[in-house]
C-alpha cells in the first residue's frame, strides 16, 4: 500500500513538473523551430536563436545554482524574456522613422536593462556577453538576465518617456 501511494506521489510530481514547465518549453520549442527554418528571414532566425540560447543558458544555470527552484520560476523568467524581446521589437518598429540618435537611445535602454539585472551573477563574461559583444547582432543582451526585473526596468523607463 505504501509503495502504491509513493508511486502515485512520484507520478503526480512528475506530471506537475511537466505541466509547470509548459511556458518555458513552448517558447523554447517555437523559437527553435523558427531559428531552424531556412525560409524565415535571417533577422527573425537570429532573434529566435538568441531566445533558444538564453533559455538553455537559464535552464542550465538554474540546475547548477538553484536546484530547488520551481519550474514555475523558469516559466515566469521565460515569459518575461519573451515579453522583453517583444517589447524591444515593437519599440524599435515604432521608432524606425525617428532620428538614429533616438533609435540608439531606445536600443541602449533595453541593452542596459539586460546587463544591469543579472540573475546568476555569472563571471564567465565570454559566455554571458556573447551576444552583447557581437556588434551586428540585434539582440545585444546578456544571457545572465533576470528577465522579470529587466522587463520592469524597461517598462518603467518607457512610461517616464511618454
Amino acid at each position: 500500500m505504501k509503495r502504491l501511494i509513493l508511486s502515485l506521489v512520484v507520478a503526480a510530481t512528475a506530471t506537475l513538473s511537466t505541466h509547470a514547465q509548459q511556458v518555458f518549453l513552448e517558447i523554447r520549442d517555437k523559437a527553435q523551430a523558427t531559428a531552424a527554418d531556412t525560409h524565415t528571414a535571417a533577422m527573425v532566425r537570429d532573434i529566435n536563436q538568441f531566445k533558444v540560447d538564453a533559455l538553455n543558458y537559464m535552464a542550465m544555470k538554474m540546475k547548477e545554482q538553484m536546484p530547488d527552484s520551481s519550474a514555475a520560476f523558469l516559466d515566469r523568467q521565460a515569459y518575461a524574456m519573451h515579453s522583453f524581446i517583444s517589447t524591444y521589437m515593437k519599440t524599435l518598429l515604432a521608432h524606425r522613422s525617428d532620428p538614429q540618435k533616438i533609435q540608439v537611445e531606445y536600443m541602449k535602454l533595453f541593452i542596459d536593462a539586460s546587463i544591469s539585472n543579472p540573475l546568476f551573477n555569472d563571471n564567465d563574461h565570454d559566455v554571458v556577453l556573447a551576444y552583447y559583444t557581437t556588434a551586428d547582432c540585434l539582440t545585444r543582451f546578456s544571457l545572465d538576465t533576470d528577465w522579470q526585473r529587466a522587463l520592469l526596468a524597461v517598462t518603467t523607463e518607457m512610461k517616464k518617456r511618454r
